[in-house]
């Protein structure tokens, strides 16, 4: 098994300013004239973190702009922070702003790599801009569909039913737990908002337990980045990420024309293989690659994510 690249820093980077002061945090590295790509984080708001998404693509072969997007990482302000214009934080504004970050840097067209919540971003935006996009390279791969908030939320409760029940107690019969937890991060006491942001965290670090590189512990260390993190998730997932009806990925994915590379692990089971699979079957010059050892992103599905990166420079 090969490795993915090594380590580089980035040889650019900057702001771009958008509506209702929005600042977005962009960084660029390898070949300024290499093969543009984009990279599209996980969450929603997770951030660019550490920069570990540079190793997936060959600094000699591409110019690889990573964006974090609107309301975290070092973009401002934080979702958590201006919770009264929270809901101009959707999809429709998030593809907008990387059409807005194409233009600045002069790109005509880009492959575009998302993992989780950053693969439904990227499907979006190649569905609404098919002319900006070269290729599309996929893992750990969501559509933002609502079967799969309510598995991740509640399904897949029947396989950790402690956690689960710590997690959804006090929710009101009839109401969908993610959209509970929604209201409640936006509570005006910080007080319920600081609870519900653990709460949610210590779910997301259960589910994803089963990931050979799992270890105990929140996934969010600093409690204003759990805070955050939990803010944009239950948001956007509350919405169906603001995908649903005509603008459902799967419904549309037969009007993908680009090639595209889908790569999952076989014990995902926050987020079940079932998933890219239907992409695959409805996408036209979709390959998928299913990693049996690993769940939700891990260190081969990384590997094979960079292979296929490295592939499409090279065709």
């Amino acid at each position: 098994m090969g490795e993915v690249h090594p380590p580089v820093e980035p040889s650019d980077s900057g702001w771009l300013d958008r509506p209702g002061g929005v600042r977005l945090y962009w960084e660029a590295s390898g070949d300024p004239a290499g093969r543009p790509a984009l990279y599209l984080h996980g969450g929603p708001g997770s951030g660019l973190g550490a920069g570990g998404y540079r190793r997936r693509f060959d600094p000699e072969r591409y110019r690889v702009v990573g964006l974090d997007q609107r309301g975290c990482g070092r973009s401002t302000p934080w979702a958590a922070d201006d919770l009264d214009r929270l809901d101009d934080n959707a999809t429709p504004a998030l593809i907008a702003d990387i059409e807005a970050l194409r233009a600045h840097l002069g790109v005509d067209a880009w492959l575009v790599h998302g993992v989780s919540w950053g693969s439904t971003l990227a499907l979006a935006y190649a569905l609404a801009h098919p002319d900006r996009v070269s290729a599309l390279v996929l893992t750990a791969v969501t559509t933002g569909a609502r079967d799969e908030i309510d598995w991740i939320t509640e399904g897949v409760g029947r396989v950790f039913p402690e956690a689960w029940h710590r997690f959804a107690a006090g929710v009101p019969d009839g109401v969908r737990v993610v959209e509970h937890y929604a209201r409640l991060l936006r509570d005006p006491d910080p007080v319920v908002r600081a609870a519900a942001a653990d709460a949610w965290d210590a779910w997301e670090s259960t589910h994803v337990s089963l990931d050979p590189g799992w270890r105990p512990g929140p996934l969010h260390a600093e409690p204003r980045e759990r805070l955050n993190f939990a803010t944009l998730v239950t948001h956007y997932w509350a919405h169906d990420c603001f995908l649903a009806g005509g603008d459902a990925v799967l419904a549309r994915a037969h009007e993908l024309t680009v090639p595209g590379v889908l790569v999952h692990g076989r014990r995902d089971i926050s987020g079940p293989v079932v998933t890219p699979w239907r992409l695959h079957r409805a996408w036209p010059g979709s390959e998928l690659h299913v990693v049996e050892s690993e769940g939700h992103g891990g260190a081969e599905e990384m590997e094979v994510t960079r292979r296929a990166i490295d592939a499409l420079a090279r065709g």
